[in-house]
């Protein structure tokens, strides 16, 4: 007999496939890109501070893998987390804010594109130091009972850190409501993976007794469709796994640098996660949904170039942390 906790997230998890269409994950999809493709304008004008790491070409593992997600789950992101952000919240004028470094951004200015924390969304540019994080806030739902679950996305250039090895281990010793996201976009700044990354990326996490699922693929339905099985094991057998997606960034590994083949590039964006969901839509549903998108980043952008910057004085400081 099912327990009610099984019952509810049976539930939910058929409420969440019911929504899995091709329009209402292009509708995040597009938020994501032309936020992105913005971006890259922005930083190249000076308004931004510090760097940037931008998700384009893989902004279809975000919207697959968090559309099954509650709002109260966990997520962890590295430095390239802009398109997890914008698929987990939507909140496009925070973001921008913050890239802008102004003081109503998601941190006050404060983080910057690497360091976002709002509500059970985190991030860190250091790699494999947020599997460890999530491995831990994991282990305090299972510990405090809840039905929550965290999921952690990590590169394919973060697999050379012990850390990660060490955190799967207790993850699965443990028995720990954790979703490992390993989103392999076949570079590590800008050497190969197969340059880096010796053996198979599915047999380290099965070295612990983690089940992995591996998916090549920049149709976010399908990512989508694979991710919910998944997703749900961890929430309802309360125990880790792995989601391997492989894909490939279109866009350079920080603001401008990119030493990769143009035409290897190329090729690759014949795949085009936006292109590929696309075909299933009509043109008239496509084009109000990039408009859609388009007008948000304006206005996001609109939203931050008003806002102040933070200033030094008592009250703004403590209000600021108080976010």
């Amino acid at each position: 007999m099912e327990s009610s906790i099984d019952q509810e997230m049976l539930k939910n998890s058929s409420q969440t496939a019911s929504s899995l269409t091709a329009q209402a994950l292009l509708e995040k999809i597009l938020l994501i890109r032309r936020f992105e493709e913005r971006v890259l304008e922005l930083f190249g004008e000076g308004v931004l501070m510090g760097t940037t790491h931008c998700y384009i070409g893989q902004e279809a593992n975000a919207v697959g893998v968090l559309h099954h997600l509650e709002s109260t789950d966990i997520v962890w992101s590295n430095h390239r987390s802009h398109g997890h952000y914008l698929a987990f919240t939507g909140d496009a004028d925070g973001l921008m804010a913050e890239l802008m470094g102004k003081s109503i951004g998601i941190v006050g200015g404060r983080g910057g594109s690497q360091h976002l924390c709002r509500e059970m969304f985190f991030s860190n540019g250091i790699q494999g130091g947020i599997v460890p994080a999530a491995v831990g806030m994991a282990l305090a739902e299972k510990y405090n009972k809840t039905s929550r679950i965290t999921v952690v996305f990590l590169g394919d250039g973060t697999l050379g850190e012990g850390i990660v090895y060490e955190s799967m281990n207790i993850a699965s010793l443990w028995k720990l409501p954790v979703l490992f996201v390993i989103e392999n976009n076949r570079y590590a700044q800008s050497t190969p993976w197969e340059k880096q990354v010796a053996g198979s990326i599915a047999a380290r996490s099965q070295a612990f007794g983690i089940e992995t699922t591996e998916i090549s693929s920049f149709n976010a339905m399908e990512i989508a469709e694979t991710a919910g099985p998944v997703v749900a094991l961890v929430r309802q057998q309360v125990r880790p796994q792995t989601l391997i997606i492989n894909g490939y960034r279109f866009c350079h590994h920080s603001k401008s640098d990119d030493y990769r083949d143009a035409a290897e590039i190329e090729k690759w964006k014949l795949n085009d996660p936006v292109e590929t969901l696309k075909k299933e839509i009509s043109s008239a549903a496509y084009e109000a949904l990039d408009r859609k998108a388009t007008e948000r980043v304006l206005a996001a952008e609109n939203f931050g170039r008003q806002a102040p910057f933070p200033t030094l004085d008592r009250t703004s400081l403590d209000e600021a942390l108080e976010l």
